[in-house]
């Protein structure tokens, strides 16, 4: 019985974190970090960075920020792809098209955002 009651303390303790920590919004600031450390760390521009990692963290679940993380060069291969071929192997490593998909739509979104900003209105 006692067992049970510590364990069912641990849970909410727990549980009673998470929703603190996520209404405070720390486990997103987190996130956001480290998809923009992992943006960078592959060549995406900073400013790209700036405008991507927020953007991901809300329309992605973990697990599927995860599986982007399979975009990294592997053994052999260099930091970008350097053809169409490379780059397509890299995308289905991920095996989330979903990922894929709003990978793509924010990485166009963003690149016509800065581009607008860049060179003006």
């Amino acid at each position: 019985m006692r067992n049970i009651v510590i364990l069912l303390l641990v849970l909410a303790i727990g549980i009673g974190a998470w929703f603190l920590l996520r209404d405070d919004g720390v486990l997103e600031e987190v996130t956001e970090a480290r998809v923009a450390e992992a943006l960078i760390d592959n060549g995406v521009p900073p400013v790209m960075t700036q405008c991507m990692a927020p953007r991901l963290v809300e329309r992605l679940s973990i697990a599927q920020l995860q599986k982007l993380e399979r975009l990294a060069p592997i053994e052999g291969e260099g930091a970008l792809p350097t053809s169409t071929s490379a780059a397509l192997d890299r995308l289905r490593r991920v095996e989330d098209d979903q990922a894929v998909e709003q990978l793509a739509l924010v990485a166009g979104r963003c690149g016509i955002e800065v581009g607008l900003e860049r060179f003006g209105r």
